[in-house]
């Protein structure tokens, strides 16, 4: 039988900070040493520095694609998936995996937070959002102090889930 690696979803904004695009560079390095396989919305921004981390560092990128044309991927995307569908690839993206990371982020990433959320899928968040409900915090998203940590709690998380 053929060991399933794990698959880690990265989320995040388009218009990262450079501190933002810093950090989602590390994760995606972090995780294919590790070997993981990266999938995105396979634009721009986070999702571009993920994938450079990762394909700099000989992973293996996948990017979901909202449009109709392979090419609009960023150029680290290995494996484009186009799907014609906008927005709603978000929740391929999340579906996709065995854990999210989401590094900052705008009201699309929020959508994938939710999506992962409900389908029981962990979020460990990077400077991201928090939630709360009827005013008290929810710690439904794992907060990590830094793209290391990031990493090894979703590897961890993502071998919980693969194993049970």
């Amino acid at each position: 039988m053929i060991e399933q690696k794990p698959v880690i979803a990265v989320i995040g904004g388009n218009q990262p900070t450079p501190g933002e695009a810093k950090v989602a560079q590390e994760v995606g390095r972090r995780l294919a040493e590790q070997g993981a396989i990266l999938v995105c919305g396979g634009l721009g921004g986070v999702m571009e520095a993920v994938c450079k981390g990762a394909s700099d560092a000989g992973g293996t990128t996948i990017g979901i694609l909202p449009g109709n044309n392979s090419k609009a991927a960023n150029p680290y995307v290995q494996i484009p998936i186009v799907t014609g569908i906008g927005y709603a690839r978000n929740v391929i993206v999340v579906k996709s995996s065995q854990v999210v990371i989401a590094i900052g982020g705008s009201y699309g990433t929020l959508t994938e937070i939710g999506h992962a959320l409900q389908s029981g899928i962990p979020v460990v968040g990077l400077n991201t959002w928090s939630i709360a409900r009827n005013g008290k915090p929810d710690q439904s998203i794992i907060e990590a102090p830094n793209p290391a940590e990031a990493v090894d709690l979703a590897l961890d998380l993502a071998r919980d889930n693969l194993t049970n």
